[in-house]
This record gives C-alpha cells, sequence and structure tokens, in this order.
C-alpha cells in the first residue's frame, strides 16, 4: 500500500484542486492561484453533488436532505478549504472539507456541538471539555485549530487510495498552515475511523475519560469523533506528509475573492474547461 500511496503522491499535481474559502486571500505560498469566481462556485457545486450522490447511495441521508438538484450542501462549504481530487474526466471523484477557526474558544461556536453527544446528559461536559481543552492546547502551543468534514469518495474510486491520500493531505494542509490541532468524525462502518486512527488519528479524552463512539441518527451510522495534530502523523506516513505539503504548494488553488451574483443568464463553465494548470474503493468517511 505504501509503494502504491507513493506512486499516487508523485503524480497528484494534475488531479489535486484547493478551493480557498470565499473572500480568503490566498497565502503567497502557493505557486499556482486562480481567482476566479465562477469556477470555484462550480467546483463547489460539484463537490456538493458528488457529496449528496454518495450519501444517498449509502443511506445517510434521505432526497429530501437534497437540494433540488441533488447536491448537500453545508454551511461549512462557504468557510472552508476544500480539498478535491479530480478524475481523468475532470470531475469530482473525492473531496474534503478543511475549516480553520482562528477566534473560537467555546464549542459552541464549533460545528461540533451539533454532535448528538452534546445533548446526552452524562456526555456533554466530557465532550465540552474535551474539545476545549485541544482549541486551549492549540493556542499555548501557536498552532490552528480546525475542524474536517464533508468526507466522500466516489463508488468507481474507493478500492484506489484516494481516500487515504485526501486525509494525508488534510494533515499536510495543517503543516502549510503552520501547524493544527482539529478534529473531525468518521463513520465507523466502511473501517473509516479505523483508517484515520492508523494514520494518527485519536480519540478524545477529558480527565482520564475517553469520548465514546455514538450513534447519529441524522447520517443513520455509527461515528467517532477523532483528534488529530498535523505535526505528529504516524510514523509509517510521516514521510508521505512532508511529500504532500510539498505539493500542495503547486496544485491548483481556486479563489473566489468576491461573491458569486447568481443571475437566469449564469451557466458555470464545464469543469472539463483547460484552466492555467491542468484538472488533469477507498469509503466515504464521514459528513
Amino acid at each position: 500500500m505504501l509503494k502504491l500511496l507513493e506512486r499516487n503522491v508523485r503524480t497528484i499535481d494534475g488531479r489535486l484542486v484547493l478551493l480557498a474559502p470565499p473572500q480568503t486571500v490566498v497565502p503567497r505560498v502557493f505557486d499556482n492561484v486562480d481567482n476566479d469566481m465562477r469556477f470555484h462556485h462550480a467546483l463547489v457545486r460539484e463537490v456538493q453533488r458528488m457529496r449528496g450522490g454518495i450519501y444517498l447511495q449509502d443511506g445517510a441521508i434521505e432526497r429530501n436532505q437534497l437540494s433540488s438538484d441533488g447536491r448537500h450542501e453545508t454551511p461549512e462549504d462557504d468557510k472552508s478549504w476544500h480539498l478535491v481530487i479530480l478524475n481523468n474526466q475532470h470531475r469530482v471523484s473525492a473531496c474534503v472539507w478543511y475549516r480553520e477557526h482562528e477566534r473560537a474558544t467555546r464549542m459552541e461556536q464549533l460545528r461540533v456541538k451539533n454532535c448528538p453527544l452534546a445533548h446526552v446528559l452524562g456526555w456533554r461536559d466530557t465532550l465540552r471539555n474535551a474539545v476545549e481543552s485541544e482549541m486551549s492546547r492549540a493556542k499555548e502551543n501557536q498552532l490552528r485549530y480546525a475542524e474536517l468534514g464533508g468526507w466522500a469518495v466516489s463508488r468507481e474510486r474507493r478500492c484506489t487510495p484516494e481516500g487515504l491520500l485526501l486525509a494525508l493531505a488534510a494533515y499536510s494542509l495543517g503543516r502549510l498552515f503552520g501547524g493544527a490541532l482539529g478534529i473531525t468524525t468518521a463513520t465507523v462502518r466502511h473501517a473509516s475511523s479505523k483508517i484515520l486512527r492508523r494514520i494518527g488519528g485519536s480519540q478524545l479524552e477529558a480527565n482520564g475519560a475517553l469520548v465514546p463512539s455514538y450513534y447519529d441518527p441524522k447520517y443513520k451510522c455509527e461515528m467517532e469523533l477523532l483528534r488529530f495534530d498535523s505535526r505528529c502523523p504516524s510514523p509509517r506516513y510521516a514521510a508521505l506528509v512532508e511529500a504532500l505539503r510539498e505539493k500542495l504548494t503547486r496544485v491548483l488553488v481556486v479563489g473566489r475573492p468576491w461573491p458569486v451574483v447568481e443571475t437566469a443568464q449564469f451557466e458555470p463553465a464545464p469543469l472539463s474547461t483547460p484552466r492555467s494548470a491542468p484538472l488533469s474503493q477507498q469509503p466515504s468517511f464521514a459528513a
């Protein structure tokens, strides 16, 4: 598997695209930036459509939880970086969002506040203490604090390393931004949480009590909350994380410096439209 991952990392340049959060100044560490509002908008919609189709097929959501054109929309989509892998037809085949929290100090300011454990009398205080302890640790160590979500891998790519590549790239992105502590939800089905643990994820803990897995009725599956430290991936994958960090500086970054104004005449350009750089079964992890 490591050899296969190494080969994929070497050729990821033309398949991995980063979408910057709207109205964000893209850091100069990135060499290939295209501030194209409409292209950014089209890619986010393609991500939402692919994600919606996967979650619907997996039985994680109902059709009425999608937009009229089949997209899975979340508030985080307009506040996050998106790591997107494209297939040979330049369509989205895998994705995850990465949201940094610069000013948050309480769990209620994070998406994790919606976790079912946050509403269970016997666990909500443990969860809050565990999360806020991580946030304090990040501040003390001058690190970013981030949430990851929206994991999805298309069915035809589930027997490839793409899901694992995205997870490793999330570590790399955190490193590129100066280091990060973070949190993500992961499904127990398909061994998704097991995979994330293998590369360095671990259970949240507060005062010696581990935050347990839980059933999420919204997505109809058993889930785990896992913490990660971008500085400390599993030693087995450390070299790949560093190689991906170097690659991320050269992949296409699509920015959206101004809001997109929807009009009746607007039609997003097809994703196969040539850009300044080519756009050339791992499980779906979690929403």
